[in-house]
């Protein structure tokens, strides 16, 4: 995702949703936010899609950020983009053009990287009843510990939950990163890149980010139900996508 342009209130301001490769100027008709006509402001290769923005700034409402997930839904089914995150605001066009011009060479290293791709998201979670149980019936070193802590007519200590706590956790992130290997095997020859992202909470096993070749969606389905085969019904495995690479534009600009 690239990171925050300044917000500048300005009465002629341009709202910024993505940037996409290309010369010529085009317009995506009135899908922006409040309705706006959403068209390209161009500098050489590269092209700022944006909208008017009479007032200088975008409330963060949920109207609002629904219109800017739609413009991107819209260009991610068109072509490459690096998309902007929400609220960003140029002065102008003019500062839209200087923004492209200043950061000519960072925007082209950044639309190679995700030229002719996009994202697919999965998620694995455990599902079962109690978390810290079934580690207990799956982890021999944690069952022995919570046995040894927790035992008839003695209560554990507070630096006796404190430690049994942090090794639920070791082990926790061990069998993630144990899982992760197991996957990322699976989704090897349908992903250009896997970014792990961080688990919600302790029953999520993982939270991956796929960079794929558009027309390999379903080879990355594939690999998706190859992956869950290895694992029992205690793990659910939910993909989605496409979408813009969100995860895949770490762009620091000017």
């Amino acid at each position: 995702m690239i990171k925050k342009v300044t917000n500048i209130p300005a009465r002629n301001g341009r709202y910024m949703y993505a940037i996409i490769p290309g010369a010529q100027e085009r317009s995506f008709g009135s899908i922006g936010i409040n309705g706006a006509k959403v068209y390209t402001i161009c500098v050489g290769e590269a092209a700022a899609v944006v909208s008017d923005a009479p007032n200088g700034k975008i409330r963060p409402e949920r109207r609002n950020f629904a219109a800017h997930q739609a413009v991107l839904k819209t260009l991610v089914e068109e072509g490459d983009l690096l998309p902007m995150s929400f609220g960003n605001i140029s002065s102008n066009g003019s500062a839209v053009k200087d923004f492209l011009a200043k950061n000519n060479s960072s925007i082209s290293k950044a639309l190679k990287r995700i030229s002719g791709k996009i994202e697919m998201g999965l998620r694995v979670n455990l599902d079962v009843p109690n978390i810290f149980e079934y580690l207990v019936t799956t982890y021999d070193e944690l069952r022995i510990a919570r046995d040894e802590l927790i035992r008839p007519n003695r209560e554990p200590s507070q630096d006796d939950k404190i430690e049994l706590g942090r090794l639920f956790q070791n082990i926790l992130d061990s069998a993630r990163d144990q899982h992760f290997e197991t996957v990322s095997k699976s989704l090897a020859v349908c992903c250009s890149e896997i970014k792990k992202n961080k688990c919600r909470d302790e029953r999520e096993v993982m939270n991956l980010a796929c960079l794929i070749n558009r027309g390999a969606v379903e080879k990355f389905e594939d690999g998706v139900f190859k992956a869950a085969s290895l694992f029992d019904d205690n793990f659910a495995f939910d993909y989605n996508g496409p979408w813009a690479p969100h995860n895949f534009v770490d762009l620091e600009i000017k």
